[in-house]
């Protein structure tokens, strides 16, 4: 993992660790695996799935229930990342707040990193 010892690789808001331990218990997943893909108009893409089984080589993040994954791929491009989940009158959705984003497009939907 590309990390700090002793630091979590991302961390999560109260809001966010409620709502993915409430979304693990009514489905009885393992926990929230969170990866990037190259897609979309800035040219890569988070991606969420609920999971049944923890992947060995996964980085695991747990905070007041819940569980989050990082896959392998993913991990040096989501360290220091911070996930909410947040609740609007048009929306509900988890957000996530990375210090590795260099763009995002205007839809919020596609990140560019720098050097890609």
């Amino acid at each position: 993992m590309f990390g700090i010892p002793g630091k979590q690789a991302v961390t999560m808001t109260d809001k966010a660790a409620k709502q993915i331990s409430k979304l693990m218990a009514k489905e009885g997943h393992q926990g929230l695996r969170i990866g990037v893909k190259k897609g979309g108009c800035a040219g890569m893409e988070y991606t969420m799935d609920y999971v049944s089984e923890v992947d060995p080589n996964d980085e695991v993040v747990e905070q007041e229930g819940a569980r989050i994954m990082i896959a392998p791929m993913a991990q040096m491009f989501l360290f220091g990342t911070e996930i909410d989940y947040q609740i609007s009158l048009l929306e509900a959705g988890f957000r996530f707040s990375n210090p590795n984003v260099s763009e995002a497009c205007g839809c919020g939907e596609s990140i560019k990193f720098e050097g890609m």
